[in-house]
């Protein structure tokens, strides 16, 4: 594999890099009210930023000229003048569904690509395409839209939304994805903290609303603003339940992962909240006849207690230095 890109690497505020993908269509309906609503496609538009991987949505009436741009600028208008932006080419947008014909037939279009030229050239942005029928040099934005793409189809299902039903389902799961932990604030064995993509964004960890959980609940009781919350919990579910065991990445039998005291850990909590993530230091390693670790003690801001180790999820950076520090011994 190849060295990461510089502008991966290098110190910038969120989203001076950026990339653009699309996923969709959703169907969306006028109105709640009459009783044979109009039907028409939304698109989701994903900004991923290349730095942080924090993640902005936003969603698109049409496939048009007109509605990209206009979601570009509200990006723009909220999240900052971003100096580079990378995006598909035109080539990549093939599909047997004819899903992405459609996007392949906007980015295509003359008028288009006169219109995003105007707009760019205008904003001092450098506007940048991958190599044709490469989707791997996007694999930033691929994983950001399967990580929508994959559990909001599931959740929704045969349901048609609203415009702003569906947006506001996409904006909690934007929260959502930017509230994950990246890497421990710093190495003390008191601090519980870890940095997430929110940081970046607010200067804080990102906060839901408390809401009572609807997951047992039969949906035909439900407002049309609860079944709203019901989504964002149903997805809270199986992001998390799809996202934890990629943390956890062992290599059975081959592999030895090291534990360490003071280590910063994910403790697994399947009823946990939206957006509420439970982290703890280990203080104490419980090994067994043949010296491997499998229980630990840790710490967290509720107190002190025992969790296997298929239970907890050691933050990528550590696991990072661990594997580099291993590579240094052998060498």
């Amino acid at each position: 594999m190849g060295n990461l890109p510089s502008y991966r690497v290098q110190p910038a505020p969120a989203f001076t890099r950026t990339g653009i993908d699309f996923a969709g269509p959703f169907s969306t309906k006028s109105t709640t009210q009459a009783r044979r609503p109009m039907v028409t496609k939304g698109y989701v538009c994903l900004f991923v930023c290349m730095s942080t991987r924090a993640i902005h949505i936003e969603l698109v009436s049409n496939l048009s000229s007109e509605a990209f741009l206009a979601a570009l600028r509200r990006f723009v208008s909220r999240r900052g003048l971003t100096s580079t932006i990378f995006s598909d080419n035109a080539t990549n947008f093939v599909g047997a569904d004819g899903e992405l014909e459609e996007l392949r037939r906007l980015f295509e279009s003359d008028l288009h690509q006169k219109q995003l030229n105007q707009f760019y050239s205008s904003k001092g942005i450098d506007w940048r395409f991958i190599p044709p029928r490469s989707p791997h040099f996007g694999g930033i934005w691929e994983a950001g839209v399967r990580s929508i793409k994959h559990h909001l189809k599931r959740i929704v299902g045969t349901r048609r939304l609203t415009f702003e039903e569906l947006y506001t389902t996409l904006t909690q799961i934007e929260a959502v994805l930017n509230s994950r932990p990246l890497t421990p604030v710093s190495d003390d064995p008191s601090d519980l903290t870890a940095i997430t993509p929110a940081h970046f964004l607010i200067g804080r960890t990102m906060q839901a609303i408390p809401e009572p959980s609807y997951l047992n609940l039969r949906e035909s009781t439900l407002s049309r603003w609860q079944l709203v919350q019901s989504m964002q919990q149903q997805f809270w579910k199986r992001w998390t339940t799809e996202y934890l065991p990629e943390l956890q990445n062992r290599q059975k039998w081959h592999h030895l992962t090291k534990i360490k005291p003071g280590a910063l850990v994910l403790l697994i909590d399947k009823n946990a909240p939206p957006a509420q993530w439970l982290l703890g230091r280990i203080v104490a390693l419980h090994t067994g006849q043949d010296n491997v670790t499998r229980v630990v003690t840790v710490k967290t801001n509720r107190g002190e207690c025992k969790r296997a180790v298929t239970e907890i999820c050691l933050l990528p950076l550590d696991d990072d230095q661990d594997l580099d520090r291993k590579e240094v011994l052998k060498s």
